[in-house]
């Protein structure tokens, strides 16, 4: 058996993970402890401050507890913001802080990416345009080609917790674009695990999202490899890619 675990900001999609742990159908467990977000806004200054190395130390114990093998912070604004070289910064500290090998979902979806064969990305994105600017930096610092950027303007965590199947739909149609080889959709607090194979079939192309590629990249952290294909392309690519920043 391998445990994983995740440090997941709030309350938002949590959900999206025992959805995961069932539909990769294996000998797999999903730790989630949950970390204090402070103030729930997709807003820089708010971001820092959820993604502040007391705040992820502070969940370090319990999911320690868990047996974990690995660790990712389950936060992709809350990782991006830092910038390139902060986002690794806080990795190794949060690596340093649980004794695991650790990463985070922003991380994860420049691995994810590269192991899907997209160079060039569309990010359909819940966040303001500001935020979702900030994640488009993140990606080409990681050679990843942003070609369209589509923000949604909305503040909280909360509110992009009651999005369905509708809205996810919506968004992602909205972001795509014809050059892009992928789409991304990076928020932890969006519902998507139940979704990512309609998306895809409904757009041609591998859609990436957030729980989504955090799960992916603790099973490459804990070198495991499985085949899932309800959870996408990225779930079906052989074999296992292990990447290096």
């Amino acid at each position: 058996m391998t445990a994983l675990g995740f440090l997941y900001p709030g309350h938002s999609a949590e959900d999206d993970y025992p959805r995961m742990e069932q539909m990769l159908g294996s000998d797999i467990r999903l730790q989630v402890v949950h970390t204090d977000i402070g103030e729930d806004a997709h807003r820089v200054d708010a971001l820092l401050e959820m993604g502040s190395a007391a705040r992820l130390a502070a969940g370090v114990e319990e999911l320690r507890l868990t047996g974990a093998e690995a660790v990712v912070w389950a936060c992709t604004s809350g990782s991006f913001v830092f910038g390139w070289e902060g986002a690794h910064d806080q990795v190794r500290s949060l690596a340093r802080a649980a004794g695991l090998p650790a990463s985070s979902t922003s991380f994860a979806f420049a691995h994810a990416a590269r192991e899907v064969g997209a160079g060039r990305v569309a990010i359909a994105a819940t966040y303001p345009e500001d935020v979702a600017g900030h994640f488009s930096a993140f990606l080409k610092a990681a050679g990843i080609d942003v070609v369209a950027i589509r923000g949604s303007g909305i503040i909280t965590a909360a509110e992009v917790g009651t999005w369905g199947w509708d809205e996810v739909l919506a968004l992602a149609r909205a972001g795509d674009h014809p050059d892009a080889e992928a789409v991304l959709l990076p928020d932890t607090a969006l519902h998507t695990a139940a979704y990512v194979q309609d998306l895809e079939a409904d757009l041609g192309k591998p859609v990436l999202t957030a729980n989504q590629v955090t799960v992916w990249e603790a099973l490459r952290l804990a070198s495991r490899r499985v085949n899932a294909p309800t959870l996408g392309a990225l779930f079906t690519k052989e074999p296992l890619v292990q990447a290096h920043d």
